[in-house]
């Protein structure tokens, strides 16, 4: 099995006396957290730095519709669907869990929290990300050689979020993923892509949400581009409803970071929406 060595965070270490490391304990315990610098799990692509409340258990059905390009042959994207099934439950107030099935892939993935904003303190969020993707769309009669760990996709975020008001958060999302099979020769298995994403809240209950992510490294002769993803989320109730237009049908990380086959320039977008159900 190919193996990969997922992205090492260092910290710098700083020596405190036991008075001063005690003193900081308690001035960082009693500031405020900064809270709901984005009210949805994902901003449209991008996972966002929200996590599930601890013992929540989210059921999400996100769907990508067909490219609307494909006019009144493909009912103008109503045919030819991605859906993905989703469950996310909140193990810990910093540690959430996934599971999730579509027709491209079975993703399974961690979310956790490293660092809180917090007024007059730390500046921003930082939330780590980690998945496994299984590729659902490689076939045994096309690749006779194909193993089963060929079908892997690792990928690993840093997920840097700051609230800058109660309308404005922006988030940076440094990334590497790693596929065990590309159908380039000239494409590196291990990738680089930076994510950028941000929500502006322009009325009470809704806001514009826009994410995109940077590829560092990829084959000058891919087919393959980098995803932009434009929508809008509406709060009803305590939930959010996500309605967006996309580069991607791919709904995981694997899927829009590295197989993005869109471009807005030719009008070859996907509609699609995310609905939730909190238990």
């Amino acid at each position: 099995m190919k193996k990969l060595l997922l992205l090492l965070l260092l910290f710098p270490l700083a020596s405190f006396s036991q008075d001063d490391l005690l003193a900081g304990i308690d001035t960082v315990a009693s500031k405020e957290k900064v809270t709901s610098a984005f009210k949805a799990l994902k901003i449209v692509n991008l996972e966002s730095t929200k996590l599930a409340a601890k013992g929540d258990l989210y059921f999400i059905v996100a769907h990508r519709f067909g490219s609307i390009k494909d006019g009144f042959e493909g009912f103008y994207g109503l045919d030819n669907a991605n859906t993905q099934i989703k469950f996310v439950y909140g193990w810990t107030d910093w540690l959430t869990v996934s599971a999730a099935r579509s027709e491209l892939a079975y993703d399974f993935s961690t979310k956790y929290t490293l660092m809180h904003q917090l007024k007059d303190g730390f500046p921003v969020t930082i939330v780590g990300f980690s998945s496994l993707a299984i590729n659902n769309t490689l076939k045994e009669s096309l690749y006779p050689q194909l193993k089963f760990d060929d079908r892997f996709t690792y990928v690993q975020q840093l997920l840097i979020s700051r609230k800058f008001s109660e309308k404005l958060s922006l988030e940076v999302a440094p990334t590497i993923f790693h596929e065990n099979f590309v159908d380039n020769a000239q494409q590196d298995n291990t990738q680089y892509a930076v994510g950028i994403g941000g929500r502006y809240k322009f009325a009470k209950r809704w806001s514009l949400n826009i994410d995109y992510a940077a590829h560092v490294n990829r084959a000058s002769n891919s087919m393959y581009k980098n995803p932009l993803s434009i929508g809008f989320d509406l709060e009803t109730g305590g939930h959010v409803f996500q309605m967006h237009f996309t580069s991607s049908q791919g709904i995981h990380e694997a899927g829009y970071l590295a197989q993005t086959t869109g471009d807005w320039t030719k009008g070859d977008v996907f509609f699609g929406f995310n609905l939730l159900r909190v238990f």
